[in-house]
């Protein structure tokens, strides 16, 4: 019988990128992590609002990821919640996405943490800036979805 392709299940997830850039690609990029990390990842331990993915010597890194360290799995070592983590993803995407970032307003933005065949993935996005006016037409069309769904609530009843 085979075997059911797993569903990533979801760790953490970055609302936030949503709300202040446009995504123009998504990729899914491995992360080189510490024992202790993926015990703090497994345990939900993870805030990904303020990370970002830079490029420095055709390698991606993402930065401002905070995991913070479980009391029982880290006695040994010296952790450390916001360090930098190297991402894998393959030369010929690394090298599109140099030639894209360093195109005018575009930037790598990690989008959620999920785990795939036991392994911890970062998907990350190919990301435009919004700008204030965007963000207003976010929050309205948002709050128009919630008055409509009020409405058919309330006329089920």
């Amino acid at each position: 019988m085979a075997k059911k392709p797993e569903t990533p299940a979801r760790i953490a997830e970055n609302k936030k990128a949503a709300f202040n850039y446009f995504f123009e690609e998504r990729f899914e990029a491995g992360m080189v992590l510490e024992g202790w990390e993926v015990k703090a990842v497994r345990e939900g331990k993870v805030q990904l609002t303020d990370g970002y993915v830079v490029i420095r010597g055709g390698e991606l890194y993402i930065i401002g990821v905070l995991i913070n360290p479980l009391k029982s799995a880290s006695t040994h070592v010296n952790p450390e919640a916001a360090r930098t983590r190297k991402l894998l993803l393959h030369k010929e995407e690394i090298r599109r996405l140099i030639g894209k970032v360093e195109q005018k307003g575009y930037t790598l933005v990690p989008i959620n943490l999920h785990w795939k065949n036991g392994r911890v993935k970062c998907e990350i996005a190919l990301a435009k800036g919004k700008a204030e006016h965007d963000k207003r037409d976010t929050i309205k069309d948002r709050e128009g979805r919630r008055e409509v769904e009020r409405a058919m609530k309330n006329r089920s009843r």
